[in-house]
């Protein structure tokens, strides 16, 4: 049975921006970075200098590059985190345990984590680059917007937002990740920057927030599937995911500039996540967006077709008048 649209004024409220277009955001790389080829469940980057052979679930077809290039890569991850836990890295030659990249204004280390990834997910660029023109657009209109930066990892989108800008407040469960973050900024030369770096739950510091009375302009949520913070508090994405969202729209100020959210679950769908956002927002007018991050490969020798492989998913919540 085919219903047709309920009479005017009796439909659902909703945001503009509907999740039946979806945007995708391109990364085709930097100096410093390049997905070189992908294909059969695995992946070939460079990081600076480095040449880095990941696993790629995505990755459904068959690599461009001959064999022999693939062995030839610097470093290989070996296991598959979701299925065999931490895996761990095969060198064919000796290499450092860190070694240096930027994207202008920041400066920062990689390194080979027991979890394959290495300190920078280079399809972020998209959204880095979005974000630092709302807050300079703000800082030139006067204003030093306050960013909350959640599941802030290595730190490179707290360096980026503060350097154009923004008064900034860091979160993340781990030590090691704060303390990695802290050395980029002193790599960076940023140290003068207002950045607080602080190690707790994301859900733990929220909740306080919001009971302070606490109010940010801007707020980056980048949430793991699952995850635990540093009292052994569990974070399940699916499960938790919808109360965050609905904390940190109440630690909104009256003139906010956005709210982006990330997920790096592919199995799902971008839609599930613009419903949600849809849900927990339809309070504060504005509008969303939703999609996926891509990074574009390389063209391999001989061709000039574009091959993009998927990441992550995405929405962006922006007020219906930006201040």
């Amino acid at each position: 049975m085919v219903h047709g649209p309920p009479p005017e004024g009796l439909g659902p409220r909703r945001l503009a921006g509907s999740p039946t277009t979806p945007t995708i955001l391109e990364t085709a790389g930097w100096a410093d970075y390049a997905l070189l080829d992908s294909g059969a469940g695995r992946k070939l980057e460079r990081y600076g200098a480095i040449r880095i052979v990941r696993p790629e679930e995505q990755a459904l077809w068959a690599p461009r590059l001959p064999a022999a290039v693939w062995e030839g890569a610097d470093a290989h991850f070996t296991g598959d985190v979701e299925e065999e836990g931490p895996g761990r890295w095969r060198f064919p030659v000796a290499l450092p345990p860190s070694w240096p990249m930027s994207f202008a204004p920041a400066r920062f280390s990689c390194r080979f984590t027991s979890f394959r990834h290495t300190g920078v997910f280079p399809e972020q660029v998209a959204h880095w680059l979005w974000m630092r023109e709302r807050v300079a657009a703000a800082v030139a209109a006067g204003r030093r917007p306050r960013l909350l930066n959640l599941f802030g990892y290595t730190g490179l989108a707290s360096l980026i937002a503060a350097a154009a800008g923004a008064e900034v407040t860091h979160v993340d469960a781990s030590k090691k990740s704060i303390a990695w973050a802290r050395e980029n900024q002193a790599e960076s030369g940023l140290d003068h920057l207002p950045i607080r770096w602080i190690c707790d739950d994301a859900q733990k510091f929220v909740a306080r927030e919001a009971r302070r009375g606490s109010r940010y302009d801007a707020i980056l949520l980048d949430p793991p599937k699952y995850g635990r913070g540093p009292e052994g508090e569990v974070w399940q994405l699916f499960e938790h995911l919808g109360g965050m969202l609905r904390t940190t729209r109440d630690l909104l100020s009256d003139a906010p500039l956005f709210t982006i959210l990330t997920v790096y679950a592919m199995r799902a769908s971008y839609a599930a996540f613009h419903e949600l956002t849809a849900e927990v927002m339809a309070r504060r007018p504005g509008r969303l967006e939703s999609g996926e991050l891509f990074l574009t490969e390389a063209p391999a020798p001989g061709t000039d077709i574009i091959r993009r492989l998927p990441t992550s998913l995405w929405v962006r919540w922006t007020p219906e008048t930006a201040p």
